[in-house]
């Protein structure tokens, strides 16, 4: 059993240096690419960086069922990534920095509430699922189940598309004035940018097997190490991003891409897998505690921010408590201490 836990924490250690050396790499293409294109610096944090560095979330929804049959592990690893950028990185950018992280009011009103309607966009979807193709449990030691439609899948794609057409006009707005860099090879950093996301989907497969790999080895479900490990994994690239963001100065860049990376990781990576899958089945009793979590990681950060439109050390610290808990809970659930996810009742798991 050691030898067993060394392998994995060995083969971890290796693809989260694989998936931030490969993310490190596209980043700097898909800002080089920005440049090319003229495209202004809060549009880099919200739409190219965060999309650039959610390329591992992508990949986790895009690998966990069609190779795994194991969808929840995929969608614990995309909401686990959420709960970890909005408590950790914008925390950790603090920290780093040595001084509190500002933010506009354009940011803090945009984009954060944008983020909140697409985290209740989502939870309406999954309600739609139990509500429409789902049905309620034989008793009550049974958890609520719903299907994901590829129908539904659009309507947090549909939301997407909004929230791009809003992005798009801030480019259109600011067009006249951008800087384009015209000796940017645009073929060679497409060309980089592909062979990252090669490397990126090799880095997840080793860490979605090391989760399942973990899960049979101590008798708990997948879904817990994707919230865990797994998520904290694929979310390193856009925490160091973000850090060197924040310490050159860029603390708009560094806020904007933790939540342009969560709308994109809500909005775009869970439908598509479910898009590829066809129709996946979802355990609304899960799904909610967890989410209900991320909405409340949301608020705090959101209101920390709103007070002096800056994020203190004292509120970072209070930020990262608050993370360490959520791992306490996790672990409470692995280890059957606690059972507010319900996976270990009868019929209520992965």
């Amino acid at each position: 059993m050691l030898t067993t836990l060394l392998w994995i924490t060995l083969a971890t250690c290796a693809a989260s240096g694989l998936l931030y050396g490969s993310c490190s790499w596209l980043e700097t293409a898909s800002h080089r690419l920005a440049a090319r294109y003229g495209i202004p610096e809060i549009v880099k944090g919200s739409i190219i960086t965060a999309v650039s560095s959610s390329v591992p979330e992508l990949a986790t929804a895009v690998l966990a069922l069609p190779v795994h049959q194991d969808f929840a592990l995929g969608l614990s690893a995309i909401i686990g990534s959420a709960i970890f950028n909005i408590l950790v990185i914008p925390s950790s950018s603090v920290l780093a920095r040595g001084g509190s992280l500002e933010a506009s009011r354009e940011l803090v009103f945009r984009e954060a509430q944008f983020y909140l309607v697409s985290v209740a966009g989502l939870l309406l979807v999954i309600s739609f699922a139990v509500i429409y193709d789902g049905g309620p449990p034989l008793d009550a030691s049974q958890p609520v189940m719903g299907t994901l439609t590829r129908p539904l899948a659009l309507l947090p794609l549909a939301l997407y598309g909004l929230y791009l057409f809003i992005q798009y006009e801030e480019v259109r707005d600011h067009r006249r004035v951008a800087i384009r860099d015209l000796e940017v090879s645009a073929p060679r950093e497409w060309a980089i940018l592909l062979g990252c996301i090669a490397l990126i989907l090799v880095g997840v497969e080793v860490l979605l097997r090391c989760a399942i790999e973990l899960g049979d080895l101590l008798g708990t479900p997948t879904f817990l190490w994707g919230l865990t490990v797994v998520a904290a994994a694929t979310s390193l690239p856009d925490t160091f991003i973000s850090i060197r963001a924040s310490v050159q100065g860029r603390s708009e860049s560094a806020v904007s891409n933790v939540l342009g990376s969560n709308v994109f990781d809500l909005l775009v990576a869970i439908p598509l897998g479910v898009l590829i899958a066809g129709a996946v089945s979802v355990n609304f009793s899960q799904i909610v505690p967890m989410m209900a979590f991320l909405m409340l990681a949301t608020i705090v950060m959101l209101v920390f921010m709103r007070r002096d439109m800056a994020l203190s050390r004292r509120e970072a610290i209070l930020m990262l408590a608050l993370y360490v808990g959520f791992g306490l809970w996790m672990t409470a659930e692995a280890f059957g201490i606690v059972n507010l996810l319900g996976w270990s009742r009868p019929g209520g798991g992965t």
